[in-house]
């Protein structure tokens, strides 16, 4: 039972909980981000380089017609499929602009919300140190 209460107290703890929401959230976020760059963001990007399916560019690789969409040319041999991973790229530029926005939006706040401490006078030194430096001092002369 040793190995049970041990994993109890970590599933518990506060770091564990909190790890476990941030990935549950994250998911979510991927999605909603997926979502706005394959949904919105591409297909523009596609239009404006002259493609209405930006997901659909590929090089073949074995010969295929360059008219076919990506699944069929990858039936019918290999292709170099860049258009997904461009896509996977923009979406990655895009989440990470955001988490670096939000970030940079928790650190704003942190400092704000931070009282400024008052600094407090440095305190004397001990009484050898200053018996030390008078020493000191007076030998200089």
């Amino acid at each position: 039972m040793g190995m049970m209460s041990e994993f109890k107290e970590f599933a518990v703890k506060g770091n564990a909980v909190d790890l476990a929401v941030g990935v549950i959230i994250g998911a979510a976020f991927s999605k909603i981000v997926d979502s706005i760059v394959g949904d919105l963001i591409m297909p523009v990007v596609g239009r404006l380089i002259g493609g209405l399916d930006f997901s659909n560019y590929y090089l073949p690789l074995a010969g295929q017609a360059s008219g076919l969409a990506l699944e069929e040319a990858k039936k019918a041999g290999a292709v170099f499929a860049y258009g997904n991973f461009i896509t996977i790229l923009v979406n990655f530029a895009i989440l990470a602009f955001i988490i670096f926005m939000m970030v940079k939006q928790i650190n704003r706040l942190k400092k704000s919300d931070a009282t400024p401490a008052v600094e407090a006078p440095p305190a004397p030194p001990p009484e050898e140190v200053q018996l030390l430096r008078e020493i000191r001092d007076s030998l200089k002369r």
